[in-house]
């Protein structure tokens, strides 16, 4: 009895760990630092410098570092396969590169524990932007994205002007503004 007590607690434990983490839901505005554009609160790496980063690339034949888009808009989304509101940003996101083609980068970063459904993923959302995977969550340490997804909006030197956390009908819109606002 006491040890199936002991594997609930450490489940209720890893629960309420990814809940502080990562808000109340995929897609969802809660948790720490939720902010979208500023209208609901500042994430605190607004107006900071972006946490660089190089992680292998999901081709393995390569690294992709935030210092390589120095000079252009990006926009660093924290994702994973299991979130539909992710499934539904990606096609916004590669609508956008296409559209700012070479002044804006895209880079998402699963949070996957295991790297196996990233490749699957992108094909299934039409996503030829970079992806990577944060192996560990290493990465999102850095960021603190709270909740699945969560994009920061990087300006061309590197600062972090835009974050959003959720994404939801009518968003593609704001970001799309915001990119442009930094492009020209």
């Amino acid at each position: 009895m006491k040890s199936a007590l002991v594997g609930k607690s450490r489940t209720l434990g890893f629960l309420a760990l990814f809940t502080i983490a990562f808000g109340s839901g995929c897609g969802g505005r809660q948790g720490p630092g939720a902010a979208s554009g500023g209208e609901e609160g500042e994430h605190t790496l607004i107006g900071a410098p972006a946490p660089t980063f190089e992680l292998p690339s999901r081709s393995g034949d390569g690294k992709v570092a935030l210092a390589e888009a120095s000079g252009k808009v990006v926009i660093v989304d924290f994702w994973a396969t299991w979130c539909e509101p992710c499934r539904d940003s990606f096609p916004v996101y590669q609508r956008m590169a296409d559209k700012f083609d070479g002044k804006l980068i895209v880079i998402g970063v699963s949070v996957d524990e295991e790297p196996d459904g990233i490749a699957k993923f992108a094909a299934d959302t039409g996503a030829k932007f970079d992806l990577v995977w944060d192996e560990g969550q290493v990465l999102s340490e850095r960021y603190k994205p709270p909740t699945m997804p969560t994009s920061y909006i990087v300006d061309k030197n590197g600062v972090v002007r835009f974050v959003h956390a959720g994404f939801k009908s009518g968003d593609d819109a704001k970001i799309e503004s915001e990119v442009s606002s930094l492009v020209d």
